[in-house]
């Protein structure tokens, strides 16, 4: 039997998403950001807010980077969501870590980060339940050691976080349980070609 649990976001998992940007001087600022998603083969979505810091830089620059947080860099994805760029001017240096900038975009990649999307600024969707900005991906960067064999990221190596909206907590999602667009023909007489 279902109990009813109210209005909630009951979405799970949420990606932990590490956006950063420089700002005109060519500061860092990098935040956590739950609400994203990829929406098509080279363009990413994410669900942030005009005032963040970040926001800012991205608009002034025109590129960004999106990292994947992982198990060993919890720690600081989390500073880097509960500390606001706008309120602590030197952030990224109080974070302990490292970006070089990338060869494709005008952005900062961050070197603790296993797996980085390297964007370029395609526009801002405004409107009265929705501000998201909208990035093309050029380039994906990655350290060798989350990689498999022929050049592919390796999910189970990686260890990325995700966020758990119920708990308000991070678990890591690495078991693979089955092959998509394969298992579900297991499934009745369903055409193999939805």
């Amino acid at each position: 039997m279902k109990k009813d649990l109210g209005a909630k976001a009951a979405l799970f998992p949420m990606p932990v998403l590490i956006i950063a940007a420089y700002d005109g001087e060519g500061n860092v600022n990098a935040m956590n950001a739950g609400l994203g998603t990829v929406c098509g083969k080279d363009r990413i979505v994410l669900m942030i807010s005009a005032n963040h810091k970040t926001t800012k830089n991205i608009h002034e620059t025109g590129a960004f980077t999106v990292a994947l947080a992982d198990r060993r860099t919890m720690a600081v994805a989390d500073y880097f969501g509960i500390v606001s760029g706008n309120k602590v001017p030197d952030k990224f240096a109080r974070s302990g870590c490292h970006a070089v900038r990338s060869r494709f975009v005008d952005a900062p990649i961050i070197t603790e980060f296993p797996v980085t999307m390297e964007c370029e600024y395609v526009k801002t969707i405004d409107t009265e339940n929705v501000y998201a900005v909208v990035g093309r991906i050029v380039n994906v960067s990655a350290d060798e050691e989350v990689l498999t064999d022929d050049g592919n990221i390796d999910t189970s190596k990686l260890n990325a976080l995700v966020f758990d909206q119920f708990q308000c907590s991070y678990r890591i999602a690495t078991e693979k349980v089955g092959q998509a667009c394969s298992i579900g023909r297991t499934v009745g007489d369903r055409p193999s070609d939805a």
